[in-house]
């Protein structure tokens, strides 16, 4: 058994009403499950994340990458004084999604200190890999930015 990185139990209640008027509430990205050291993600291919040809939109996977990515690092840290913001995103798309939902997994590559590295798979209904990518998320006192 993985000891957990969260700074406290999350609840995926609470996760979820982070997305309340944010781009993550638009896309219909819904936190599904959270595990010791991993956070998961579902959004749907529809209209609001498609491209013009009716795929999958490359921008949408990364939306969903770094909602995960700076969501999972604020539960590293003590919200009460400490967030997350992105300072660098890749990803690479690996196979074209056409309807359904993609399922996102985010794990940590690394989360002491100032900078965590995410690293973050999205999968299509059928398990497939359509997607990864990395994202690095700076910790930075809260009261700069609020």
């Amino acid at each position: 058994m993985s000891t957990s990185i969260w700074h406290k139990t999350p609840d995926l209640s609470d996760i979820n009403t982070l997305n309340k008027n944010t781009l993550g509430e638009n896309l219909g990205i819904e936190f599904t499950d959270v595990g010791p050291d991993y956070l998961i993600a579902t959004m749907p291919v529809d209209h609001r994340t498609k491209q013009p040809f009716g795929l999958l939109h490359g921008g949408a996977n990364v939306a969903l990458a770094e909602t995960l990515g700076s969501v999972a690092s604020l539960l590293t840290v003590n919200s009460e004084v400490f967030i997350g913001v992105g300072i660098e995103i890749n990803a690479n798309h690996i196979k074209a999604v056409f309807n359904g939902k993609v399922k996102g997994v985010c794990s940590p590559l690394n989360v002491s200190g100032k900078n965590h590295i995410w690293d973050i798979k999205i999968y299509n209904e059928d398990n497939e890999l359509t997607c990864v990518s990395r994202f690095t998320c700076m910790i930075v006192p809260k009261n700069k930015f609020i």
